[in-house]
This record gives structure tokens, sequence and C-alpha cells, in this order.
């Protein structure tokens, strides 16, 4: 691989990344490395490297000759996944707690009263890719500030797969986890390692709860 192909495969990472969080592309929906090659504007070698990263995360799986496919992930996976965020999350938030930049915690705390105040006065519910940003800023801002790259690595992975769900599974949810990322942001914001833990705990149970609750309305 040349220099500038080096240089690509990260941005083809993200953006394939970004097409599969954001629900543009579908689980169990093949992705075309030609196409996509065409679509980002660039050769085929970055974005191979970059389905090779995505598969090595366990988002894409091998089907042979075909390619790769968005992996479909079963109830079962997404729980399992969940629960090791559950061990590993309020650890990693109460290690946090006191190092988050402060300028960072007041632009997400703007942006969360923006995003309930414009569902509250529209009626429609939530911007799904505002609150995708928010979720995914918030969280990997406590995971980086940990100060532990391997966790981090590691909670940036599991919190990958368990987004496939995410609020297009739970709508419901939207506005209830602003509040709890408001929440954890007033921990954060006094520094308080055990509250900031149970604030990342209680938001984890809460998704877990309401994921439960929605298979037995089945």
């Amino acid at each position: 691989m040349n220099v500038q192909d080096q240089r690509l495969a990260p941005r083809a990472y993200q953006q394939i990344l970004d097409m599969i969080l954001s629900g543009k592309t579908r689980p169990g929906e093949q992705l075309n490395e030609r196409q996509l090659a065409d679509m980002l504007g660039m050769s085929r070698t970055p974005v191979r490297d970059a389905l090779l990263m995505l598969e090595a995360e366990g988002l894409l799986v091998r089907q042979g000759r075909m390619g790769v496919q968005i992996k479909q992930m079963h109830i079962d996976e997404f729980l399992d996944a969940l629960e090791v965020r559950a061990l590993l999350e309020p650890a990693v938030s109460r290690m946090a707690a006191g190092k988050v930049d402060h300028a960072a915690l007041d632009e997400l705390e703007r942006s969360l009263h923006g995003a309930i105040e414009m569902a509250d006065a529209t009626g429609r519910g939530m911007d799904r890719s505002q609150t995708r940003w928010i979720d995914d800023t918030l969280h990997n801002l406590i995971s980086d500030s940990a100060g532990n790259a391997q966790l981090s690595a590691i909670v940036r992975n599991l919190r990958r797969k368990t987004q496939i769900f995410d609020l297009k599974t739970l709508p419901e949810r939207a506005v209830v986890t602003c509040h709890e990322h408001l929440d954890i942001i007033a921990a954060l914001r006094l520094g308080d390692g055990e509250k900031t833990a149970e604030a990342m705990a209680l938001h984890l149970e809460q998704v877990r709860a309401s994921i439960i609750a929605r298979l037995s309305r089945r």
C-alpha cells in the first residue's frame, strides 16, 4: 500500500462506520468494495483495508466470494455486549471523573438542553443524528479521559456493536437518555467518581431494561 492509501484508509473506515451506525446501510446488507470506492472517491485499496478493520471489530461478516455483509446482531449478542459495558463503563467513568475538560462538558450540556427543547417544541421526537453525536461524544470523552488507551478501545468497540440497536429500536428512550446523560455530566463536573459511576451504571441498566421490556411486548 502506498502512502496515499495509508492516509485514506482511516477516512474510509470512518465514513463506512458512519454509514453503518447512522442506518444508511442495514444489518444483513452486502457491501461492494468497488461501489464503496466509487462513492467515497478513492481507490479500492484503502476501502479494502477499512473493510478488514470493520470485520476485525465484528461489525462486518465475511461471505466468501460475495464479500462482506453488515453483521446482523442477535438480541442475545447485544445483551452480552451491554453486560460487559455495564461492568466496564462505570469503572471507566469513575477513573475519568475530575479529568474531563469542562469546556467539552459545557458544549455537550448545551447540546442536550437544545435537543430536549426542540423535541418538546416540535413534538416530533429527537433528531437521531444529533442524539447519536451527543451520545458518541460523551461516552468517547469519558473513555478517553480515563487515561487507559486499551480500556478506551475496548469500550469504543463494545459501543459500536450495541449502537446497531440504538434509538431506532427505542425511540421512546431518546429524551430519557438525554436526561441520564445530563446526570452523568453533572457528576463528572463535580469530579465525584462514585456518583459518576452510579450515573453511568443506572443509564446502562435503563437501556437494558427498556430492551427487555420491548421484547416482552412482541
